[in-house]
């Protein structure tokens, strides 16, 4: 997945550009304004990408990312979301309802996702006999819809285009158009049409 791969995977502005695409149907400073004054959801996407800009850049705006960071949890707290600051996501990140989404900033995330509320990406510990720990976080790949309250945990990747059904528990990691569902999950559905409202228009 080369687009999620990256630390920042594109500029933060042209990540913020997409994500408003997602909202709207088109992309515009006043839209981006219109969506962090109005969006619950949208809200913490906007702050999440200020304080990514802010880490990357030198001067004044970098002097700003500790103000950025506590708009940022103050968005998320709002929300009723956790979803850190440093979490590499690519554009048109799109949340619908959001209360409950908790996302691990071990997670990579590529382009045009969308997550449910309740949904979670989190980390998975494997502890050996000598007691060594391993920790594995997920990489969800382009264009993936994840329904309410799925859990996706631990070194697995979510291949483009794949739907992850609401209450889906995912454990290992699922082939490109892909559905899945249940407790553990399963493939239920090969060669799946991708699930994005109102694609951002990525290279």
């Amino acid at each position: 997945m080369s687009n999620a791969a990256a630390k920042f995977p594109r500029s933060p502005w042209a990540a913020l550009r997409a994500d408003t695409h997602r909202l709207y149907g088109r992309s515009s400073a006043a839209l981006t304004c219109k969506g962090a004054l109005l969006s619950r959801t949208f809200r913490p996407v906007v702050s999440l990408r200020l304080c990514q800009a802010a880490a990357q850049s030198g001067g004044v705006l970098r002097v700003a990312l500790p103000l950025c960071k506590l708009w940022h949890r103050w968005t998320c707290g709002a929300a009723g979301l956790d979803l850190p600051w440093r979490t590499p996501i690519d554009g048109g990140f799109a949340i619908t309802h959001g209360w409950g989404l908790v996302v691990n900033a071990g997670v990579r995330i590529g382009s045009n996702v969308t997550m449910f509320h309740g949904a979670t990406l989190g980390r998975r510990d494997r502890i050996s006999a000598d007691g060594q720990r391993t920790s594995g976080y997920p990489v969800i790949e382009n264009d993936v819809w994840i329904g309410p309250h799925a859990v996706i945990v631990g070194d697995v990747t979510i291949g483009q285009g794949s739907r992850i059904a609401a209450g889906a528990f995912v454990t290992h990691s699922v082939p490109p158009h892909s559905m899945v569902s249940g407790n553990p999950a399963v493939v239920v559905r090969s060669g799946c049409t991708p699930d994005v409202a109102q694609p951002a228009p990525l290279d």
